[in-house]
């Protein structure tokens, strides 16, 4: 089983290498963004994308290239799974993983304890496993899965 763990940069990222554990078990590679500084991804095969904001003049034109690179990265890699803490520019790897039925896991923000994230609003009716960090967020995602953080 090859498995794709995907984030943004920042604390998304950081939660994410939380599972480096996870992801010394199995096939493994990381998405993510493109960014000025220094990245540990601990000796794990990267690609990145170009950073992303949905604020920004050209935020479409920059989805479509993410798009595209994530549709690379996908047929070059074809994992199974996708790990996926969000957000904006993970969402075209996420997609283009179920189009090919492929399964994808969100774990939702360890910031996010009163309000959901956008990316994680419009995934969870994708995902095949949702999961919160706290409690309190199976108000907006009844059918997530609650196990704690994952700090």
């Amino acid at each position: 089983m090859k498995i794709c763990f995907a984030a943004s940069s920042g604390g998304h990222f950081e939660q994410l290498m939380m599972l480096k554990p996870l992801m010394d078990q199995y096939k493994s590679f990381i998405v993510t963004e493109k960014v000025p500084y220094a990245v540990n991804t601990q000796g794990v095969k990267t690609y990145y994308v170009r950073q992303v904001n949905r604020h920004e003049h050209g935020y479409w034109f920059r989805m479509l290239r993410i798009a595209f690179k994530s549709f690379y990265i996908f047929l070059k890699e074809r994992p199974d799974v996708i790990v996926c803490t969000g957000v904006l520019a993970t969402i075209p790897l996420c997609l283009l993983m179920k189009a090919f039925h492929r399964k994808l896991i969100y774990i939702e923000s360890f910031a996010k304890v009163s309000s959901p994230t956008e990316t994680g609003k419009f995934l969870y009716k994708y995902a095949d496993v949702f999961y919160v960090q706290w409690e309190s967020m199976k108000k907006f995602y009844p059918d997530a899965k609650y196990v704690g953080g994952i700090y």
